[in-house]
């Protein structure tokens, strides 16, 4: 067993204490450890906060409009396609955008690059790296992460008006590259809400519409990364997944009791083709009605990509989890293959951010697609339209 499958299923085991699975007495004790140390990391976040908020430690100002895009809690709000949508929807507006990310799970700089980042010298030494200038993506998903190539992906744009896509731990330094080698004006900070070391000018909140906060306990016995009181912090709020409905209006009400000055904004994920994962061709959603499908996801909620499937009159006679980000290996992608051809599938389809990690595909295999997700407002476009004309007007 490698280093890697140790982490993962160290990884899958603390999901279930968190999402209250014990079985045993050792269990019940492991989420009491939990929880002890749950209540450490609160104290840290909160300290660090008031830091930052009395000054103590500095917040950089980058001399451009710089917009945070984040969480409470771990994962699963689809933050990606939302910094897409206000990424898209800025550039065609003349805004010179540059997404700022951290590469979470890229690969590892080579150790004398993190050597030199050290010193001051190192700093200027080491750049930050260029997933995308906007005009063509530069790196693979291993070197930048999934999530910052994807956004790299689908922002291109040759003719000029594209999205540079910029990955280093230090968003400073990474703010600070892409003002001065591609002239932006805006600056995203994707998975930002935590990021205190850039002072943002506007704060966008993303919050899970069927899961909102988990059980409210901090990590690692709960998902928050920080109290739900700090949520005052946002100026804008995304309920994510959401379907219109009534139900609404409780989580409204409680979120306008912590944060009433920011504005609501309700969306959701929607579903718009298949596309070949090694090729241009792509299938109406109807091709999926009544077709046995094996399902490979690798991501914090496949409740939610399965359920898109199955909605779609998709048959899933086979399905493969792994945890979220999870990289994959030749031989496992060869064993997905050959059992969801013995279960009687005639399609396999995964989502857009586990096709970036897929690698070389087996020759012999069945037809194999991602389904291409994309925001839609639902209610509170007008709020939207205030926040992108905030931005534009400054």
């Amino acid at each position: 067993m490698t280093l890697r499958d140790i982490s993962e299923k160290t990884e899958q085991y603390a999901v279930e204490i968190i999402n209250g699975r014990q079985r045993t007495w050792y269990d019940t004790l492991f989420r009491i450890f939990l929880f002890m140390l749950s209540r450490g990391y609160q104290g840290i976040v909160q300290l660090r906060l008031n830091l930052y908020g009395n000054r103590i430690l500095r917040q950089h100002e980058m001399g451009c409009f710089v917009v945070s895009v984040g969480n409470l809690t771990t994962g699963g709000t689809g933050k990606t396609p939302v910094v897409e949508l206000l990424a898209r929807t800025l550039a065609d507006k003349g805004r010179r955008v540059a997404v700022l990310s951290r590469g979470y799970r890229s690969k590892a700089r080579p150790w004398r690059e993190r050597l030199l980042a050290f010193t001051k010298k190192g700093q200027d030494a080491v750049p930050p790296r260029v997933v995308s200038d906007g005009k063509q993506v530069l790196l693979d998903s291993s070197q930048s992460g999934d999530e910052p190539f994807m956004l790299a992906r689908n922002l291109v744009n040759p003719n000029g008006n594209g999205v540079a896509v910029v990955v280093d731990k230090d968003r400073v330094k990474g703010g600070k590259y892409a003002i001065r080698h591609f002239q932006a004006d805006t600056l995203i900070l994707d998975d930002g809400f935590q990021h205190l070391q850039l002072r943002p000018w506007l704060n966008i909140l993303l919050v899970d519409t069927t899961n909102p906060f988990h059980n409210h306990e901090p990590l690692p016995v709960g998902l928050l990364r920080e109290p739900i009181c700090n949520m005052e912090r946002a100026d804008f709020i995304f309920l994510t997944k959401s379907n219109g409905g009534r139900h609404l209006r409780h989580l409204r009400a409680f979120l306008h009791r912590h944060n009433p000055k920011a504005r609501i904004i309700e969306c959701n994920h929607v579903p718009c083709y298949l596309q070949r994962v090694d090729g241009d061709e792509r299938l109406p959603l109807e091709a999926l009605a009544g077709k046995p499908l094996a399902a490979l996801s690798a991501i914090a909620v496949p409740t939610s990509f399965e359920d898109f499937l199955s909605g779609l009159g998709g048959n899933i006679v086979f399905r493969k989890r792994y945890v979220d980000h999870h990289r994959y290996h030749a031989k496992e992608l060869r064993e997905f293959c050959r059992e969801a051809e013995a279960a009687g599938a005639e399609l396999l389809v995964t989502t857009e951010k586990d096709a970036v990690r897929l690698p070389e595909l087996p020759a012999k295999r069945l037809p194999f697609y991602f389904l291409r997700v994309e925001i839609k407002i639902l209610r509170g476009e007008e709020n939207f339209n205030h926040c992108i004309n905030e931005i534009c007007l400054k």
